[in-house]
């Protein structure tokens, strides 16, 4: 099953459009990272028939963790924050294993006001800009079925899959329906890393914003996006 190697793996087909449409299904996905896709393990994703994944990775992620991707599917590296932040998911995450300056940085709510300030980002930094205007130029119909994947497949994904089913007319409490399902479907992943950081002596719910979903995460990237350029 594909969801045991991509846990947070899904269609973003079948969700119905304002006028009373429906999105296709099986042409656009969303997913975690794809690093653990290998040998009998990837039959279940190639019958996906994704003939692109685009990797919203970091240079840094991406040598960590490289995706295993059947032979034939062209990958498009797609970095939305690059270097730039010092609040990137990428150095945030390296605090799993340090408790005590956890518990420094991201005290007094502080994890939430970053990753509030991490979606607004995704309308205002360069690099994000640069990145998911990318993705929708280069996603014609010769790269479909498509995959979108950042690490988690909640934030940088999450942003690309709203945005696409806003861009696609889906109302927006269906867009937030599908941000928040991220939580269901990556919950045994939260729970391992809540349940490790509690063994080293942390505090996991100083961590939980930055490894959940929250609703004011997207209203705040709908929000900027507005903000800056009237809409989607």
């Amino acid at each position: 099953m594909v969801r045991q190697f991509a846990p947070n793996l899904r269609d973003l087909g079948g969700h119905r459009t304002a006028d009373g449409a429906r999105i296709r299904r099986r042409l656009p996905h969303r997913s975690t990272a794809l690093d653990r896709l290998e040998g009998d393990d990837a039959l279940p994703f190639a019958r996906l028939g994704a003939r692109t994944v685009f990797d919203l990775r970091t240079e840094p992620e991406r040598r960590a963790a490289p995706d295993r991707l059947p032979e034939g599917t062209r990958r498009v590296i797609v970095d939305v924050i690059g270097d730039e932040e010092l609040g990137s998911p990428a150095r945030l995450h390296g605090l799993l294993d340090d408790p005590r300056l956890a518990a420094t940085i991201l005290r007094d709510g502080r994890a939430t006001a970053m990753w509030t300030d991490h979606f607004r980002d995704f309308g205002r930094l360069p690099t994000a800009r640069r990145a998911y205007g990318q993705l929708f130029r280069v996603a014609r119909e010769d790269h479909r079925p498509a995959l979108v994947h950042c690490s988690t497949g909640k934030d940088r994904t999450g942003w690309a899959a709203a945005a696409f089913l806003l861009l696609m007319g889906v109302p927006e409490d269906g867009v937030m329906t599908d941000y928040l399902a991220s939580e269901r479907f990556l919950q045994p992943v939260l729970a391992r890393i809540l349940r490790a950081f509690a063994e080293k002596g942390g505090d996991p719910d100083l961590i939980r914003p930055i490894f959940g979903v929250q609703p004011d995460f997207l209203r705040a990237a709908i929000d900027e996006m507005r903000g800056l350029f009237g809409s989607v």
